[in-house]
């Protein structure tokens, strides 16, 4: 059995961890505290004392030699880069018997002499950056640089000490022979001016370059509308996509084409021509054929996706793409209902609204009249010949009881309300219009405020 014995560590007395020499503040053995006079004295002297340290460490400093310092601020240089320095300055000094530069003996500064091309011998080279002559190898370099440089003896002479020619009389290509000229003079006004030089006659024929659009003739838009192949704004369209050519050039736009000219359009005209589509809509009271007006919205915002009939047969599905470019062919009024066609194709455009359309558009017309218990046949005659609108005389057109208070109107053209005011003629009150067929496309069983697209296999005419 081990025992352990434990040992109590002596506490540490007060005085113990003072520093020496020392004394308590306060009690027996305290230092005496010096009055306020003593101590002001005594920070005085130790002020002069820092004072007298610091003038003689200044004075130490001054006298001791500058050491070099580096060019960037950085300080001073070490001992092997003061030494460097040493050198160089010792290099630099001139020697005890060095005769004096000329600065100092008051000569006079020599012209250099005058150097010819004889004289290849090329003065001494010297550094760029004022360090004095090149080396051995590099004067040799320089050397080889001037003899190379150096103007040979039988060189011409550089193009600035050449003596100038007189220059050559130019010569200038026959003049062609005189060519009547198309003049904005009037011969008339030549005349009363007395000029005694006559005027061009209206017949004499201008010449003009090869492959430029000829000045005569219809413009090419209008001639494709007449035949048939597009309308006016596709032809443009067409020119300015490059798929129209006359007599084997592409044409341009602006262009005037004669009845003998030869117009062919690239057959990819045609594909995209056949993409475009013809939207039949049956529209109801309270929307305009073409843009808003007085607060009436277009029949074209109600081309929507949910209102497409569903008994379609046309094959096609609706597409952001039909409804650009979509135009009505032809209108009927905010109070008249029916059949409305739009479409993206002028030459269905054309065909409907043309100048010399012949396409029939029926419609039925409830009417009241109150001169009498019935309309006279001659009134009946009149409407379906007879009136004028506008100082023109409307077609022939058919009018035909429907019923007892409906007549059937069949008309070749469309003015604006046509129909109303030939019935406000003969006395007759509209009361209500519906149009049902446009050529051989009739309205059917399409509901009112639905649409849908033209088949292919159906045709106005």
């Amino acid at each position: 059995m081990v025992t352990l014995t434990l040992k109590k560590k002596s506490l540490p007395s007060h005085d113990q961890g003072k520093p020496a020499g020392r004394g308590p503040l306060r009690g027996p053995g305290a230092r005496p505290r010096p009055t306020l006079a003593e101590a002001q004295a005594q920070r005085v002297a130790q002020q002069q004392a820092w004072e007298r340290e610091q003038a003689e460490q200044r004075d130490r400093t001054e006298r001791r030699p500058q050491q070099p310092q580096r060019r960037d601020g950085g300080g001073p240089l070490s001992v092997n880069n003061q030494r460097f320095a040493q050198n160089l300055a010792d290099r630099g000094a001139p020697r005890r018997d060095a005769p004096p530069p000329r600065q100092q003996q008051g000569w006079e500064r020599e012209a250099p002499p005058q150097r010819g091309h004889d004289d290849r011998r090329p003065q001494q080279p010297q550094r760029r950056d004022g360090g004095g002559p090149l080396s051995v190898n590099n004067q040799r370099f320089a050397q080889n640089l001037a003899d190379r440089g150096a103007p040979r003896r039988d060189a011409p002479a550089p193009h600035w000490q050449q003596q100038p020619q007189p220059e050559a009389p130019r010569q200038y290509p026959p003049a062609a022979p005189n060519r009547p000229l198309k003049s904005v003079v009037n011969p008339q006004v030549a005349r009363q001016m007395g000029s005694d030089r006559p005027g061009p006659s209206p017949t004499t024929p201008v010449n003009r370059p090869a492959g430029l659009p000829s000045a005569e003739g219809d413009r090419l838009s209008k001639r494709m509308t007449a035949l048939g192949l597009a309308s006016r704004r596709e032809a443009d369209e067409w020119i300015e996509a490059g798929w129209v050519r006359v007599n084997g050039r592409l044409a341009v736009l602006g262009q005037r084409v004669r009845p003998e000219d030869k117009i062919v359009v690239d057959p990819a005209a045609h594909r995209e021509q056949a993409q475009r589509v013809t939207i039949l809509l049956n529209k109801p009271v309270g929307y305009v054929s073409g843009q808003a007006e007085d607060g009436y919205e277009p029949a074209s915002v109600l081309l929507r996706p949910e209102n497409q009939w569903k008994e379609d047969q046309s094959g096609l599905r609706w597409h952001p793409g039909h409804m650009r470019s979509l135009a009505p062919a032809g209108r009927l009024d905010i109070d008249s209902v029916g059949l409305l066609v739009l479409t993206q194709d002028g030459r269905v455009a054309r065909q409907l609204i043309g100048e010399d359309s012949n396409v029939e558009k029926e419609y039925l017309v409830r009417v009241e009249y109150h001169h009498g218990p019935r309309l006279p046949d001659s009134d009946l005659a009149l409407l379906n010949h007879g009136l004028t609108l506008d100082d023109h005389v409307l077609r022939p057109c058919k009018v035909s009881w429907q019923n007892e208070d409906q007549l059937r109107f069949v008309l070749r053209e469309g003015r604006k309300r046509q129909i109303r005011r030939m019935c406000e003629a003969v006395g007759l009150k509209v009361v209500g219009l519906k149009r049902v067929r446009i050529g051989s496309v009739s309205l059917g069983h399409l509901p009112p405020g639905q649409w849908r697209y033209l088949r292919r296999d159906e045709f106005f005419a």
